[in-house]
Formats: C-alpha cells, sequence, structure tokens
C-alpha cells in the first residue's frame, strides 16, 4: 500500500513536471530586458523566447515576431529548441507507460510486466528532466555571460525570465518523480533475489508405491 501511494505521489510530480515542461518551451520570456528609458510611460519590455520574440507597452499593446528561421538562430538556441521538445515528448511517454504499470491500476498485466513498465517509464522520466536541465542551464549560462560582459551596452543586457525558472522546477520534478518509479521497483526486484520463493518437494507417486510395497513385505 505504501508503495502504491509512493507511486501516485510520484505520478502527481511528474504531471506538474510535464505541465511546466511544455509551458517553458512555448513561453516567450526566457530572456528578459526592461528599457524604461527617460520616460516611464513609453517603458517598453522586451522578452526572447525559443520560438518567438516579443515587446510589451506600457500602454497595454503587445507584439510577438515569430523565429522563421532556423539557422541564423544562435546554437544554444537551436540546442534549447531540440532538447525540450525531447523532453516533452518523453515525459508524456513516460505519463501512458506509467499509467499502464503503477499498482493501483488494473491495466498491465501482471505484477511483473507492471513493475517493468513502471521502471520503463521511470527511466522516460529522468531523461526527461536531464533534457529539460541542460537547455536551460546553458540559456542561464549565456545570458549571465552576456550580462557581465562589459563590451556589451547595458540596453541589449537581459536578464533570466520566467520560462527558465519554470524549466527549473519542472526538471527537477521530472527527476525526482523517476527517481522515485525506478527505485520502488528496484527495491521490489531486490527483494524477490534476497528471499527467493520456497520450493516445496513432493514425492513421486513411484516411491509412494514402492515405500508401500516394502511395507507389505514385512507384513
Amino acid at each position: 500500500m505504501a508503495s502504491a501511494s509512493l507511486q501516485f505521489f510520484a505520478f502527481i510530480l511528474a504531471l506538474f513536471g510535464v505541465f511546466g515542461d511544455i509551458t517553458a518551451t512555448l513561453l516567450p520570456n526566457w530572456k528578459v530586458n526592461a528599457d524604461v528609458g527617460s520616460n516611464i510611460i513609453t517603458a517598453i519590455t522586451q522578452m526572447q523566447g525559443l520560438w518567438m520574440d516579443c515587446t510589451w507597452y506600457s500602454t497595454g499593446m503587445f507584439s510577438c515576431t515569430l523565429k522563421y528561421s532556423v539557422l541564423s538562430l544562435p546554437i544554444y538556441i537551436q540546442a534549447a529548441r531540440t532538447t525540450m521538445v525531447l523532453s516533452c515528448i518523453l515525459s508524456a511517454f513516460g505519463i501512458c507507460i506509467t499509467t499502464v504499470g503503477m499498482k493501483c491500476t488494473k491495466l498491465g498485466g501482471n505484477t511483473d510486466s507492471k513493475s517493468h513498465a513502471c521502471f520503463a517509464g521511470g527511466v522516460c522520466f529522468i531523461l526527461a528532466g536531464i533534457f529539460g536541465l541542460v537547455p536551460t542551464s546553458w540559456y542561464t549560462r549565456e545570458i549571465i555571460s552576456d550580462f557581465l560582459d562589459q563590451t556589451i551596452p547595458e540596453s541589449s543586457k537581459h536578464e533570466p525570465g520566467g520560462a527558465v525558472y519554470t524549466g527549473f522546477i519542472s526538471a527537477g520534478l521530472l527527476l525526482i518523480a523517476g527517481v522515485i518509479f525506478c527505485t520502488s521497483c528496484f527495491k521490489k526486484q531486490q527483494g524477490a533475489w534476497i528471499y527467493p520463493p520456497k520450493q516445496h518437494h513432493f514425492p513421486s507417486t513411484e516411491e509412494e508405491s514402492n515405500t508401500g510395497y516394502s511395507l507389505k513385505d514385512y507384513v
């Protein structure tokens, strides 16, 4: 029962991780630059994401421009696109697989099959967390290095946006969920190795007949 509750808790964490992963991939605020200028009325907030660049004005106007050209983008943005999409796909696969392998569901067949499905789903979550953690770390490193670069003007410097923090949190949730699923299955298999099922030996019918025959002879 405790293992089933732990798997359900890990499944909830994985769901939050998947939703956060997809949200971070689609959000346009990976980079944020606030340019107030000389007047607060003309303040502009520029945001850059993986797929589009957006500008928000203090008057309430909002405009976005899609990044159509892939080859013109920096290498870390191209890598972030690829790895974040892979992270979303793997986490979605993990949700489907663990739904079959969880103890609280009636899918997946016998106990061994459900255990293997849970382990496979946990591996998917771990890989999804790694694929989500790498681009967010690389993206943050590029932002910090540009911010500390003295040759770059202040108007061109950015700070990490909400999408980066969402990506970090989602990757952590997916990693925790994957470790819980893999650990629960591993403990069960290890217990089966340490305490193997007892084998009951029953005497054959031939031995019983021979024994009965010898007793009759002595009588």
